[in-house]
Order: C-alpha cells, then sequence, then structure tokens
C-alpha cells in the first residue's frame, strides 16, 4: 500500500497537522472543515482521519468516499461518530483509546486523595487564614469500584492498588474465565453493579456513551451508595443521570463527585455543579496534558504505517457495540 490518500478533517490551521509531513511523500493529504473541501480526493481517498470534526460531517465525507478503507477518530469515545452506513460497512474503525488514559487514571487518584483529604477545607482555611486541625481518612483499605473496565479503567487501578486500595470493576462480560486481573478482586456484570457499588467507597465511571450505558447510574445506583461515597466520571457525561447526581449531591446522600464529562459542554452558567461545596469540577481537560494534542497525532502516524504495511490496526472499534 505505497500510494495512499488521507482525507483529515480538521480546522487547516491546526498546528498539529504539519507533523503529518511525516506520512511517506508518496501520501496524498487532503485537510479540510467541509465536504466540499474534499470534492477532489474524495474519489481516491482510502482513509478517513476525523481529528476534531462532528460526526455529520464525517458520515457526510465517508459517503463521498467510496474507496475507503480505514477510518481513524482522535477521540477515543465514538458517541455522534458512528452511523449506520459506516457501521454495516467491512470498513475497519479505530480510536484513540488508550492514548489519554494515563492521565485520566492520575486524575482519578487526584480526587481520591481531594476528598480524603479534604483539600477543599485546607485551602479554604488558609485563604481565611483559620488554623483549624481536623481528622483525615487514610485510602489504604479503601475499595475503588469501576464501572467499564477499559484502558482507562485499568489506568486507575494500577495506580490506586499502589495506594493499597481494593478494586472492584464492571465489565461487559464479567469476569473470564480464562485469566485473572492481577489489578482487580472482584469483577462483575453490568446487571451485578448495584452490588459493587454498594461495596465501594469511589467509584470510578469510564464507561464509553453506548444506548446500553446510557442513564446506568440513576437514583437505584445512587440509593445503594454508601454515605461516604465519591462518585468520579472519566468516561462520558450521559451514563450518569445527571438529575439523580444532583439531587444526591444536594441531599448530602453521598459524599461528592469529582467530574470531568458533563451532559452538556461547557457546563450552563447557573448549574448547580458550580456552587456544590461537594463537587470537584473538571471542564473536560483532566487528560490535557502539554504535548496531549501531539500524542493524538503520534498515535495516527503510527497507526498509518501499520495499514500501509498491511500489519492489524490497534484499538479496532466493535462498530455494533460502540467502542
Amino acid at each position: 500500500m505505497d500510494n495512499n490518500t488521507v482525507v483529515v478533517l480538521a480546522n487547516p490551521t491546526e498546528p498539529q497537522l504539519a507533523m503529518l509531513e511525516q506520512l511517506p511523500p508518496e501520501t496524498s493529504i487532503a485537510v479540510g472543515n467541509s465536504a466540499e473541501a474534499f470534492a477532489r480526493a474524495a474519489p481516491e481517498a482510502n482513509v478517513i482521519f476525523n481529528w476534531s470534526l462532528s460526526g455529520g460531517l464525517l458520515r457526510e465525507v465517508f459517503l463521498m468516499c467510496p474507496r475507503v478503507q480505514w477510518v481513524h477518530s482522535r477521540a477515543a469515545g465514538l458517541d455522534g461518530m458512528l452511523f449506520p452506513e459506516l457501521i454495516e460497512s467491512p470498513v475497519p474503525v479505530t480510536n484513540g483509546s488508550g492514548v489519554f488514559s494515563q492521565s485520566l487514571g492520575e486524575f482519578a487518584l487526584a480526587a481520591i486523595l481531594f476528598f480524603a483529604k479534604d483539600l477543599r477545607r485546607m485551602v479554604s482555611n488558609q485563604m481565611a487564614g483559620v488554623w483549624e486541625q481536623f481528622d483525615i481518612l487514610e485510602v489504604t483499605g479503601q475499595t475503588v469500584g469501576i464501572v467499564g473496565y477499559g484502558d482507562i479503567g485499568r489506568a486507575v487501578a494500577t495506580r490506586v492498588r499502589a495506594m493499597g486500595m481494593h478494586v472492584l470493576a464492571v465489565r461487559r462480560h464479567g469476569a473470564p474465565v480464562y485469566h485473572v486481573d492481577p489489578l482487580v478482586n472482584r469483577v462483575y456484570t453490568p446487571g451485578e453493579r448495584i452490588e459493587m457499588i454498594s461495596r465501594s467507597d469511589y467509584i470510578v465511571v469510564s464507561a464509553p456513551l453506548t444506548p446500553e450505558t446510557r442513564g446506568m447510574i440513576g437514583e437505584e445506583e445512587f440509593a445503594a451508595m454508601k454515605p461516604e461515597a465519591v462518585v468520579i466520571n472519566l468516561g462520558r457525561g450521559p451514563t450518569i443521570d445527571e438529575g439523580a447526581m444532583v439531587r444526591a449531591l444536594s441531599g448530602r446522600r453521598i459524599k461528592g463527585a469529582a467530574l470531568d464529562v458533563f451532559d452538556e459542554e461547557p457546563l450552563p452558567e447557573g448549574h448547580p455543579f458550580y456552587r456544590l461545596e461537594n463537587v470537584l469540577l473538571s471542564p473536560h481537560c483532566a487528560d490535557h496534558t502539554a504535548d496531549w494534542m501531539e500524542q493524538a497525532m503520534q498515535f495516527f502516524i503510527d497507526q498509518f504505517a501499520r495499514f500501509r504495511k498491511g500489519e492489524p490496526l490497534l484499538n479496532v472499534v466493535n462498530k455494533k457495540l460502540g467502542y
């Protein structure tokens, strides 16, 4: 596969696009943020790289490219990016899963320590000039329950196990009979998540957004949580029933929440999360390290080398499941 044509859905001014110069010189590259930009390249295009634009444009461009052999998305989450024609086609789809997991694992650990050590109270007292001693919690021996045990979940598990914490996990198919994960004390099926949640001091939600996972943490799940439980959402906002979470937090039925994703982004002005003192709010940037965009582009470049050599691609998505 020496002569390839890649169409890149992106704003042409984005600086990371310069890294595409690393692709072999015989590669044709077309960059644009509208279907019209690909009118000439589409008939020959065999690779579509969705760097930063909407699923609507991706569908439009996909239907313009009769020879496409591979679609790659910079993002790990594919909600809104999969459409019937792509799902039913034989074209493989890959994503950026794993590229950002380490930073998200660190955010989960930071959130755990934020609540265990009551860092908000420390900062508030410091700013107010108050000398007030109080008790803090030791996380060693506490339990982290992970809903959606993929790359992000494993990154979380690696870090909390190093802190002496116990790890429980919900996986779509439960525990595989042929393998025991040394990071996890017990694996549950989605239907058993209430039991796992009731045993957890920290509940990390890192599941992708699919019809099956939308709203999977709702009133019943919040009712099962310990009063000292903390919810940490690193996956997609709508996997948690936001209204149910606001009610649980406002009523102090759980200890708190650390949130990087939301139903609506940017979070609307006046949203309850802004004023709840038991919420740690990150504006969907927990994985925004100084070089996160470069890492994402380098992953595509490495993937392209595999594609060109006919080697198996990494992160091939199950299009029907959505992840």
